[in-house]
Order: structure tokens, then sequence, then C-alpha cells
């Protein structure tokens, strides 16, 4: 089992103020919480890209989640060639690079203190592009069109459920669904509250699941809160769902036109 160092992710600077700020520290105090738990085999690797990628990930919430929200929407853990290389969820080289304009913070992305030789921490030398985060952004900057990110951001945010990638020993890629269940619980109850806090933060009506287990998480979380928070689900674009691989743009554009949510994106700015 790989325990989680403290991490060291400011370099001494302080969080930034207002929302992006409170937002930033209630990630920390997850990070926080997730270190007492002990995760057995057939967890190997645990890869924290809040630690390592810690400044385009910062970046990323201070230039994106700046000012409340209408939507959260919710990916349930990074992936190896995605989060784990940017810091960004669906982080997609490409797309967190040269459509969300965060390539000069991509440069600082270092490395986590233990690595699976096959699924090294490359950050802006990773090659390998993964298909879910690319499919992901696609979809938004095909909706959103020349006003780029903004659009979407201006009513929406990114975020996943839960910050951790966790890799067997052959460095293959577990998702939280093949845990074992005790740690998975403890996990994923300690992620469901701080989602409800996160989304009590933004002020969010709608929390759109991309996959039904961040559904399933989703459901579960904000049951409680006392707030009338919607939940919908987007089908996950991952090539693991065979759906996914016939025209998922299209039915994910469909969704999301159902649920209001690309007409939102096509509103024009405040002046």
């Amino acid at each position: 089992m790989e325990s989680l160092v403290e991490p060291d992710p400011f370099g001494g600077d302080g969080l930034p103020e207002g929302l992006a700020g409170r937002f930033l520290q209630e990630e920390l105090d997850l990070n926080a919480r997730l270190k007492g738990i002990e995760f057995p085999a057939p967890v190997s690797y645990i890869y924290n890209p809040l630690e390592y990628a810690w400044e385009p990930h910062r970046a990323y919430v201070e230039r994106y989640c700046c000012s409340p929200k209408e939507v959260l929407i919710l990916g349930m853990n990074p992936g190896p060639f995605g989060m784990v290389q940017t810091g960004v969820p669906f982080g997609e080289l490409e797309s967190v690079r040269d459509w969300l304009g965060l390539g000069p913070e991509l440069a600082s992305v270092s490395r986590p203190p233990r690595e699976h030789p096959r699924r090294p921490v490359l950050g802006l030398g990773c090659a390998r592009s993964e298909v879910s985060g690319a499919r992901f952004w696609g979809l938004f900057r095909s909706l959103c069109g020349p006003p780029g990110p903004a659009s979407l951001f201006r009513h929406c945010f990114v975020h996943n459920l839960c910050p951790l990638a966790f890799l067997g020993p052959s460095g293959r890629n577990l998702t939280p669904a093949e845990l074992p269940a005790g740690p998975r619980e403890e996990l994923l109850e300690c992620c469901g509250d701080s989602l409800a806090r996160a989304a009590q933060l933004l002020g969010v009506s709608t929390v759109l699941a991309v996959g039904r287990l961040a559904e399933q998480r989703a459901r579960r979380a904000l049951a409680g809160s006392g707030a009338p928070i919607r939940v919908a689900v987007l089908p996950h674009p991952s090539p693991r769902n065979a759906r996914a691989n016939r025209g998922w743009q299209e039915v994910a554009t469909t969704v999301l036109r159902e649920l209001g949510i690309a007409q939102l994106l096509e509103s024009p700015a405040d002046p």
C-alpha cells in the first residue's frame, strides 16, 4: 500500500481570496481527510495530482471558479493520461494547454513520490491523449464556439468527486468501484461530504454527473443536504463504455439540450 506524503503545494504562497480560495481550501481539507484511509491490495500506487500538479490545478480554479455557478459537472476521479498528467479534471493535455490556456502552468508539474514505471507523470511531455478527456472537452469546445471557455465557465464548473488515482501492481488503472469495499466506502463518504459542501459553496442548482457511479454518489451525498439540487447524468465518454464509441458527442449534446445546459452556454455574456 502506498501512503500519501504531506503536500507542500503552495511554495510559500497563501490561497487566493474569494470563492476560488474557499473552493481550493475545501479540496485541501478533503485531501487531509483522505490521508487517514488505508488502501490494501490490489492498490499498489496512489497518485494525487493536487500535490505534484498543484500549480495548474490552482490556476484552473482561480481562472474558472471565481463566481457562483448554476451547474457543477462532476467526474469521478483522475485518469492516468488526463488529470494525473495535468491536474485538471478530464485533463487531456492538448485541451488543457490550448483551449483552457494553462500551458505555462503545466511546465511546473513534478512527480508523485512513487511512480509505477509504466505510468510516469510527464506533464507537458505526455504524448498519449486521454480519449475521455478529448471527447469531453471537445464537446464543450464545439458547443461554446468562438467565445471559448468563458461560455462554459460563466455558468458551469468541472470538478472530480475524488482527487486520487489508483494503480494496481501492473500499472492498470483501478476505478473506485474496483477498490476493496471498506476503504472504498470510507473514501466515497468523505468525497461525498466534500461534494455537498462544494455544491453549497458554488450555489449550484444542478449537478451533472458524468457516468453512473458519479451520479449515484452525487445523489447520495446531496440527499441530506437540504438544498434543492437537481442531479442528472451524462453518459461517460470513456472508450470502455461501448455506447460512447458510437456518436457520444451527439448523444451528450442531446442530453445537455434536454437539461437546458446547452442553452446556458449559448446565452449572451452579461454586459
